[in-house]
């Protein structure tokens, strides 16, 4: 990877009210996003300096890209250079926010009369606006984006490229509440920027999100609020008021480097009936390993040797650990059936079937007895998804993966289409 030295800097790209942009001639493709200790609010009527504040941003914006990009989100983040800057892909950006909602509050409620501040938008309501300082940031409908026909590094702005913005948009936002949950935290609503990757053509997530870019309430209240409304609140600005404003972002960038973290543990456990069945297996393991779940592999018959079978299991009961057993058994599975009426965990059978008598075999893991409640999926990878789903019920971090994984495969078909439409056309 890159050399963590100082770099050498190219001519200043962009500069915003709380950033500026190097090119980075050592780097092909790559710029310096510098932080600066400003605050502003209002298009900058209201403007501050706050000592401190460009690491706290850094330190923000570097730990959520983190955890999108862990996740799988494409982001233009590379890495963390110095306590005030990061690295990331030069894009050419698309001068939409796009901001989702929560919860109604701020300038929603000025723009939708009669609508009670904490109303809920299930699912969370998206919406855009226009980059333009003089004219006060209009909200823009997704037809005006349309007909702006927009084109940066090449590519055209069109209805697909809308559309993956509005759901990547929803997936980032659900991905950073879902994180900010285990702290008892409420996202409020978040705002976003994309760009067009200069070297990939693709659309990233770019920009920064640091504790300007959305609303944060503890315990779901607004009069905890730790994000910049803090600042906005104001009626002056005094010193102290100043002070006040530092430590809500400084709490906010404590907390933010345990959204990298879980307190969760959970493993899957294939249990396979022969060592015949081991490519089969190896699947299901390499499958665990993309949402970040430990796996082990073990042989065991419940037909040549129930007393082991228990044993094992028993052997993965008795550490506190939440495991899903995965029971690989072709011929007549009784893996998965004796481990399903035996242990209070989670146990799915993935038969591997053969192409000579699969189609009698799998009854042998559909047909169960009363009081048995094991699923059947072929699939090694359907295996690893579904204890995948189990674990991100209370673990935030396989969660983000799983939904990462649906948003990207909608993109991908997305694409598919547009390249089909386009070779028809």
């Amino acid at each position: 990877f890159f050399p963590s030295l100082d770099l050498k800097l190219g001519k200043k790209v962009n500069e915003g009210k709380t950033k500026e942009v190097y090119e980075l001639p050592d780097i092909p493709g790559c710029v310096l996003m510098q932080s600066k200790d400003q605050i502003t609010a209002g298009n900058a009527a209201r403007k501050d300096r706050m000592e401190g504040k460009a690491a706290i941003s850094n330190t923000t914006t570097s730990c959520v890209f983190q955890l999108l990009q862990e996740a799988g989100i494409k982001t233009a983040f590379v890495r963390k250079q110095s306590d005030t800057a990061f690295i990331a892909a030069h894009c050419e950006m698309i001068p939409i926010e796009w901001v989702c909602r929560r919860i109604a509050t701020g300038s929603f409620l000025k723009r939708n009369p009669g609508v009670k501040e904490g109303y809920k938008f299930y699912p969370p309501k998206i919406e855009m606006f226009y980059k333009d300082d003089a004219n006060n940031d209009p909200q823009w409908s997704e037809e005006q984006l349309i007909e702006a026909k927009f084109c940066f590094a090449g590519l055209t702005i069109g209805q697909t490229e809308v559309d993956i913005m509005a759901r990547s948009t929803q997936a980032i936002f659900e991905i950073l509440e879902k994180s900010w949950q285990p702290q008892n935290c409420t996202l409020v609503d978040l705002k976003i920027e994309f760009g067009v990757n200069i070297l990939t053509k693709e659309i990233v997530l770019a920009d920064v999100i640091d504790n300007d870019s959305w609303r944060l309430w503890p315990s779901g209240d607004r009069s905890q609020q730790k994000d910049k409304q803090s600042y906005r609140d104001l009626k002056e600005v005094t010193p102290e008021a100043l002070q006040m404003v530092k430590r809500n972002f400084e709490w906010v960038a404590e907390r933010v480097e345990l959204l990298l973290k879980t307190k969760s543990q959970g493993r899957v456990v294939v249990l396979m009936g022969s060592s015949s069945d081991l490519s089969h297996c190896e699947k299901i393991k390499k499958a665990c390993a993309t949402f970040g779940i430990p796996c082990e592999l073990r042989v065991t018959s419940a037909h040549k040797g129930p007393d082991e079978t228990l044993r094992i299991k028993a052997e993965y009961e008795g550490d506190g650990i939440p495991t899903v057993f995965v029971a690989v058994a072709g011929r007549s599975n009784g893996l998965g059936p004796v481990m399903s009426g035996n242990t209070a965990y989670p146990v799915v059978n993935c038969p591997p079937l053969s192409p000579d008598w699969g189609t009698q075999d799998v009854w042998s893991s559909l047909r169960l007895p009363s009081g048995l409640g094991c699923p059947t999926t072929l699939s090694p990878e359907g295996a690893a998804q579904f204890a995948a789903q189990i674990f991100g019920l209370n673990n935030h971090l396989v969660w983000a993966k799983l939904r990462s994984n649906m948003l990207n495969t909608w993109i991908s078909l997305k694409q598919a289409d547009k390249k089909l439409r386009e070779c028809t056309l």
